[in-house]
């Protein structure tokens, strides 16, 4: 991918004093390392009257697959193939404004020490990149960089193939910009939109982008006529970030209206306390709504099938209406945790007798699971290999057969929403699948069809508009007419027997 930044000048202001404002020598040409290939700086031409530099970037294939594992933001945008047919390292992306930052430091920050008087300048500038992605078409790239001062923006498309012109334009253009500018804001413009049009940042949002957005956007964000546009897609529409992005440009706009300090107006937490309402955890609220669906259903003798170091058994405990809690799970590590969370040896006779740990796995049918209220499965089908999932659907639907069934199970088109969690990633490492909400729903209705039960479908935690709640939950109810014994699966001859994998 390339860009190039030209100026011209006099005698008196040559136009070469763009070498001092970008701190690269225009007699050499120089190369510099990033994280995803090399960058390279040189001067086509470099004269008092005209001077020219190019950044060329030159992105390795092979350290962008492995740093952004091939998948979603880490590089490739789409599906599998995807990791080697791209345009990474050719179109103009969040690639190169990562470049930018890191080349051209000292000139984003508008500081020059052998002329500390060039920054403050305006001069002639012209900016060109030949290849820019622009989800949004070149009508948006003109209203993205049209109130940032320039003169003339030209973002003229790129047909699909010139031999084929019926097959219409690509979604890049050509950019040229022209204008009288200080060199720091056309830097620092070029920064921020750079990925903003692209639409598919490389690397995964943290925090400290909002700051990063904020240092950038400094003296033209607050004011630019598509700033919330530019602030969700910056932040890859991660709206916890973007909010407080947004709130604090409002600030910043008050602040300069008022002719006052931001920090005279943001003074009304006194930071030496902790008053923010802290947010729920999801596991809390999962707990919150399974309890719900139980009380719902009328259980009083509940399963809890992979029940981990005991949280949902323990919260099962303080309520009187459950006669008989039984949780289960293969790792006898995690029944002893949750023992001693439970602190069974020290529970009284009574409440003793309503709990009981056992080790067991859910790929095999067992007798001592039949003939319970409900069972619930919390997070638990995420972690089987796909090819065993049907074992798991036999034992638990086919022959325990409780009344009621409640699984959960993460949202994976939520992950986007998580800031700390890298594109691509599941959410935990030994999670073998993450299903959307489609794929979750004809799993469920698959099953509950095979077995005799009805489902119902419920959203754990917030929903997000655009991609539905961080967990969902399907709640399967036996139906009143549904044989006691297991609809055999598609391809199953015989029933599996008491111990045997289904």
């Amino acid at each position: 991918m390339f860009l190039t930044i030209s100026t011209t000048g006099t005698a008196e202001h040559p136009a070469t004093d763009l070498g001092f404002l970008l701190h690269k020598h225009p007699g050499r040409t120089q190369a510099f390392s990033t994280s995803h290939g090399t960058a390279h700086v040189f001067y086509p031409e470099a004269t008092a009257e005209r001077c020219t530099a190019g950044l060329l970037l030159e992105v390795d294939p092979v350290a962008l697959v492995r740093r952004g594992q091939g998948k979603g933001q880490g590089g490739t945008p789409d599906a599998a193939l995807a990791q080697y047919v791209n345009d990474r390292p050719y179109a103009a992306s969040s690639l190169l404004a990562v470049a930018l930052s890191g080349v051209f430091r000292t000139a984003l920050k508008g500081e020059c020490a052998a002329r500390p008087e060039l920054p403050a300048q305006v001069r002639p500038l012209r900016i060109e990149i030949p290849v820019l992605p622009a989800r949004g078409g070149a009508e948006l790239v003109r209203r993205l960089f049209g109130p940032l001062g320039w003169e003339t923006v030209t973002a003229t498309p790129v047909a699909l193939d010139e031999t084929f012109p019926e097959w219409g334009d690509s979604r890049y253009v050509r950019l040229v910009l022209e204008g009288e500018l200080r060199l720091r804001d056309a830097l620092r413009g070029l920064y921020v939109l750079l990925p903003v049009l692209d639409d598919a940042k490389h690397y995964w949002i943290a925090p400290d982008e909002v700051d990063k957005l904020l240092r950038a956007g400094d003296g033209w964000l607050a004011e630019h006529p598509e700033s919330g546009l530019i602030t969700s897609r910056y932040l890859a529409r991660h709206k916890r970030l973007t909010r407080d992005a947004l709130e604090r440009l409002e600030l910043v706009r008050l602040a300069e209206a008022d002719g006052s300090e931001v920090e005279e107006l943001d003074n009304a937490v006194d930071e030496s306390r902790d008053t923010e309402e802290r947010p729920v955890p999801l596991a809390v609220r999962r707990r919150e709504a399974i309890l719900a669906a139980l009380r719902a259903a009328g259980a009083a003798r509940v399963l809890d099938l992979g029940c981990g170091q005991g949280q949902l058994v323990q919260a099962l405990l303080g309520d009187p209406a459950y006669t008989e809690i039984v949780g289960v799970d293969v790792s006898v590590r995690a029944l002893n945790v949750a023992a001693k969370r439970l602190r069974l040896e020290r529970m009284g006779e009574r409440q003793r007798s309503r709990v009981r740990l056992t080790q067991g796995s859910l790929a095999y049918t067992d007798k001592r699971l039949v003939g319970y209220d409900a069972a619930v499965l919390s997070e638990v089908i995420e972690h089987l290999d796909l090819e065993r999932l049907p074992a798991l659907e036999y034992a638990v639907f086919g022959s325990a057969r409780p009344r009621t069934v409640l699984v959960t199970t993460p949202n994976v088109e939520y992950n986007v929403r998580w800031e700390t969690l890298p594109a691509g990633h599941v959410r935990h490492g030994d999670h073998r699948f993450e299903w959307t909400r489609e794929e979750f729903r004809s799993w469920a209705g698959q099953v509950a069809s095979r077995y005799g039960y009805t489902v119902a479908y419920a959203a754990v935690g917030d929903e997000d508009p655009e991609v539905g709640p961080p967990t969902q939950m399907a709640a399967f109810t036996l139906t009143a007419g549904a044989q006691s014994t297991a609809t055999t699966t598609a391809g199953t001859t015989d029933t599996p027997k008491e111990g045997e994998a289904a």
